[in-house]
């Protein structure tokens, strides 16, 4: 009886304070597709804000919907799972191309019957849902198919495809679907503006090559003699131009249909597409280094110079790919390395990245047709054009490591570990250093006996440069470069080579990390994912508790850990002023058999993970199931003030913090 008014307090707590979602209700019913074959029909009905992940999520992304059936005599399962059709982005923060369902959501599992008295089939499902502020633990709901009450089967079910495919009504989509396709759009045009700078920034350094510069003159003044007034010079010569920004356009228009937009993101998170490009790149590389030349076959040239002597706009569009073909030694490894970084990008980023490299390529033909007389002030051309490719070069060298070390990453084989990545880093840069204070010589260098002012200090930038990197060896952040190496936890010594200590508290003091923590990386904070562990370690050292309930698939909890904690102002409380204790809500890993309990909140079933047992935690502690949140607590468990679910705003956050942390040391 206890029992029975226990949970019956329970549900009016959580009726009374509005926190317990439930968001996806879920209902079953049977289809027969003929004497012996059924369809077993899971219908999930989503309410609006919120959405459901599909059963297909790549590794390491959010929870996916996931059936089992429990297995029985009298039947057997033909093929998979089928779901709907859903809606599918470019996940930012889990950087993966995601699929998910909002309002509603059909699943289908095909069976075939040899027991004809067999009238019941049980399973269950496992699942995920989020909003635009916040994620809920795994839920596990069971379901239960009655074969007799079967209904004659749709045609389209009937249909001997395995795969169903049930286009999406595109007006109900929920509000969580507008949203985050707003976010990914805002997200998506950054990114493209950025692949926009880039690819003109090297444009600029194509020009600067041995293949392209020489041209500039060549070309403005056979405009400028051939044409009958100034005007016409200026006319072809832009013409001349926009074909250049024509022809680079098609070649990044053809890769992404080639490819396919979504395609190319989904290649960018795959090991070959990272290893295959990482031999591309170091291949540019010793092209630019003087290795060898890569060069398209003679008889190209050949065929595309006899179509510029035509004349008319027929003749100038030759004209301009006959330089993209005769340049290509110089520019195709730039080019090649642009729409590698683009497509890793996806959509229409080849595109973007064409038209920025083009646009650079083709602006001096047109200016310095207007103005002629600047041909005067362009440098000669000479050994220094070959120092700008072999410069090139090195720098291709150190991008290729990138995607090594991405395809690492995903295969966490620790073969490229972060300190590798920065010996290797600094070794490339090491030796660029040397070679521009002339201690290296390479093929097709000219004999120099002085250093130039520029390429001085260009040398002691990038000495500088191979200086700041060496105490990444030992721990350092290197927030210069933190885009490029692994991060900081991926390494031989998470905490720094020769390191197993670090420094805590607001004194300072070097202590040992205590048992059952760990640095939580990349902004070094203490934390305990044990609650118990944490609860004894803030009583030894007088601090108050900030519970973070967590997951590792949770999008909004690594917008908190990304974008809030890394503020110097919260960063600070959060390593000094406080102990966390971070409980993940789907860690899927068995609880150990002494703490198999059964659940207080599903009667029956026992508590198999770890996440099932921090999500009845906060459940019935704290009356809510969404994630981020964070509490607040002192050495007697009470809460200091109110808790807090996502909190973008920094200073808000911060003030959270400090009003809990003065509540303590009252």
């Amino acid at each position: 009886m206890r029992h029975f008014l226990f949970l019956g307090f329970l549900l009016f707590a959580f009726v009374a304070t509005g926190q317990i979602f439930k968001p996806v209700t879920w209902s079953t019913s049977v289809e027969q597709i003929s004497e012996n074959e059924y369809d077993l029909v899971a219908n999930a009905t989503i309410d609006p804000g919120w959405h459901l992940y599909s059963q297909s999520v790549p590794e390491n992304g959010p929870i996916p919907t996931t059936f089992t059936f429990n297995e029985v005599t009298g039947y057997e399962l033909v093929g998979d799972t089928r779901e709907e059709k859903g809606v599918t982005i470019n996940d930012p923060v889990f950087n993966m191309v995601i699929t998910f369902f909002g309002n509603s959501a059909s699943f289908r599992q095909r069976i075939k019957v040899s027991d004809g008295s067999l009238d019941q089939i049980t399973g269950e499902v496992e699942f995920m849902v989020c909003d635009d502020e916040r994620c809920l633990p795994p839920s596990y709901v069971d379901l239960n198919f009655d074969l007799s009450t079967a209904t004659e089967a749709s045609a389209s079910a009937m249909s001997a495809d395995i795969t169903q495919s049930i286009e999406d009504d595109n007006s109900g989509e929920s509000a969580a679907v507008a949203q985050i396709e707003k976010e990914e759009k805002q997200e998506s045009n950054k990114g493209l503006w950025a692949i926009f700078i880039i690819s003109f920034i090297s444009g600029f350094a194509a020009l600067l090559t041995p293949c392209v510069f020489p041209m500039i003159p060549m070309t403005v003044s056979f405009f400028t003699k051939q044409s009958k007034s100034k005007a016409k010079g200026i006319k072809n010569a832009i013409i001349y131009g926009a074909f250049i920004v024509v022809i680079y356009v098609l070649l990044g228009t053809a890769v992404t249909a080639i490819f396919g937009a979504d395609a190319l993101n989904a290649l960018s998170t795959s090991v070959w597409f990272n290893v295959i490009f990482f031999l591309l790149l170091i291949v540019f590389a010793l092209s630019f280094l003087g290795a060898f030349e890569i060069m398209l076959p003679n008889k190209w040239v050949n065929k595309v110079d006899k179509q510029a002597d035509r004349g008319g706009l027929v003749g100038m569009f030759f004209m301009a790919l006959a330089l993209a073909i005769v340049s290509f030694s110089c520019t195709g490894p730039i080019v090649g390395t642009l729409l590698v970084e683009a497509a890793s990008k996806g959509g229409i980023a080849p595109i973007i990245g064409m038209l920025g490299f083009s646009l650079a390529i083709a602006l001096p033909f047109a200016l310095f047709a207007a103005f002629p007389g600047w041909l005067n002030s362009l440098p000669k051309s000479g050994g220094w054009l070959n120092t700008v490719k072999v410069v090139l070069g090195f720098l291709e060298l150190a991008l290729a490591f990138k995607f090594l070390s991405q395809a690492d990453l995903v295969l966490q084989l620790h073969f490229l570990e972060r300190e590798v990545f920065l010996a290797i880093w600094i070794t490339v840069f090491g030796a660029l250093a040397l070679y521009l204070l002339g201690k290296i010589q390479l093929p097709h260098d000219s004999p120099m006996t002085k250093i130039s002012v520029g390429r001085l200090c260009l040398g002691l930038l990038v000495a500088a440069f191979t200086v700041y990197m060496i105490p990444g060896l030992w721990g350092a952040p290197l927030n210069l470069i933190s885009a490029f190496p692994p991060p900081l936890d991926y390494a031989e010594s998470p905490y720094g080579v020769g390191n197993s200590k670090v420094g805590l508290g607001s004194g300072g003091a070097v202590q040992e990390i205590p048992d059952g923590a760990h640095l939580l990386a990349p902004h070094q904070i203490l934390a305990f994912n044990d609650y118990d562990k944490g609860l004894a370690y803030a009583k030894k050292v007088n601090k108050p508790i900030m519970l973070d309930f967590t997951g590792w698939a949770c999008v909004n909890c690594r917008k908190m850990e990304q974008n809030v904690w890394p503020k110097p102002q919260v960063l600070q409380q959060l390593k000094n002023d406080v102990v966390l204790i971070s409980l993940y809500v789907d860690d899927k890993r068995p609880l150990p058999e002494d703490e198999v309990t059964e659940s207080k909140l599903r009667p029956g079933k026992k508590l198999k993970y770890i996440g099932q047992k921090w999500s009845e935690f906060q459940t019935i502690r704290y009356k809510t199931n969404t994630q981020p949140f964070y509490v607040l607590i002192g050495l007697d468990e009470e809460n200091l003030n109110e808790p807090v679910g996502y909190t973008p705003d920094y200073e808000e956050y911060d003030q959270w913090l400090k009003t809990g942390i003065e509540n303590f040391k009252q």
